[in-house]
């Protein structure tokens, strides 16, 4: 069986708007993001999303994870049209967005000789229905074999805030064994608690270790017996555009470097101390810090890691 890793979720098109008048094009989505820059890092991956390959977002879609050898979990056409979101990028090269979504899969149809050993989700494909249960059903059938890492990555602008969505995430996280969030996710969907005690909440629903980014502030992780933080590195942003998914990518990728992909793995994924969770924390600092450095997601390759 060839260990593999398997991706859930959108798959979309970002137009973004800079302020000097230019609009460009780029294929994206949290989940393709963490799918290509995996991919890129070296890694098998096979990716169960959705997009119409008719159409002009989904033909460019299409040739992207084909160009970074990501192979289709699934047969993507399960919608109508293929997703967008119109990004415009402020002067400190933060993103707001406006999404047109449409989130539902079709059956996984992986080929018998892979087996997935890590599997990874975001975002929108965990909170909007119908896509979000198909998304919890194959988490819970994969988890038995595979270390689950969920990105939170909320997107209020589409799917708001408040019980229901808050009751997906947790629902989510409940069975993941990686958490990351942003300090911006945590603010919106805990708005009556400060960032760390959300965290705290969340592991205590059953991850392993909570990692939360906070942009040029860097990351804090937190386990059941330790906390901590990793600085962020200096760089000139060009837009943050993929950031967080490559981080969630590079940090799966340095666990699977230990040997602590699969779920066998799982329990000494829990006692891992302190100063190693610093050193992995740090690998998807330094992965994400190439990513907001040039246009678009564009994450790195392993060897401008090395």
């Amino acid at each position: 069986m060839q260990p593999v890793a398997l991706v859930v979720g959108e798959a979309l098109v970002d137009v973004v708007h800079r302020s000097d008048g230019s609009v460009t094009e780029f294929p994206g989505g949290s989940a393709a993001n963490a799918a290509v820059a995996l991919s890129r890092l070296g890694r098998p991956v096979w990716f169960h999303t959705c997009f119409v390959a008719g159409d002009h977002y989904g033909q460019m879609l299409a040739s992207h994870l084909e160009a970074a050898d990501v192979s289709l979990a699934s047969d993507p056409a399960s919608i109508d049209h293929s997703s967008s979101a119109v990004a415009t990028i402020g002067p400190d090269g933060g993103a707001s967005y406006v999404f047109d979504i449409s989130w539902h899969l079709n059956p996984l149809a992986l080929p018998t000789e892979v087996q997935p050993v890590v599997l990874h989700t975001s975002s929108l494909a965990a909170v909007v229905s119908p896509g979000a249960e198909e998304v919890l059903a194959t988490v819970v059938d994969q988890r038995s074999r595979a270390l689950v890492s969920y990105d939170v990555n909320a997107r209020p602008a589409v799917t708001g805030t408040g019980a229901d969505v808050v009751a997906k995430v947790e629902r989510l996280a409940a069975q993941t064994d990686v958490l990351k969030a942003s300090d911006e996710d945590l603010e919106a969907l805990y708005p009556d608690r400060t960032v760390a005690d959300a965290a705290r909440a969340l592991l205590a629903l059953g991850p392993a270790v909570v990692i939360v980014t906070r942009g040029g502030d860097g990351a804090d992780w937190f386990t059941r017996t330790e906390e901590g933080t990793v600085p962020a590195v200096a760089v000139s942003v060009a837009d943050t555009i993929g950031a967080g998914d490559t981080f969630g990518a590079a940090l799966l990728d340095a666990l699977w470097e230990r040997g602590l992909a699969g779920a066998e793995h799982r329990e000494a994924l829990g006692s891992l101390p302190g100063e190693v969770w610093r050193d992995l924390v740090g690998y998807a600092v330094r992965a994400a810090a190439v990513t907001v450095s040039r246009p678009g997601a564009d994450p790195p390759h392993r060897a401008e890691l090395a």
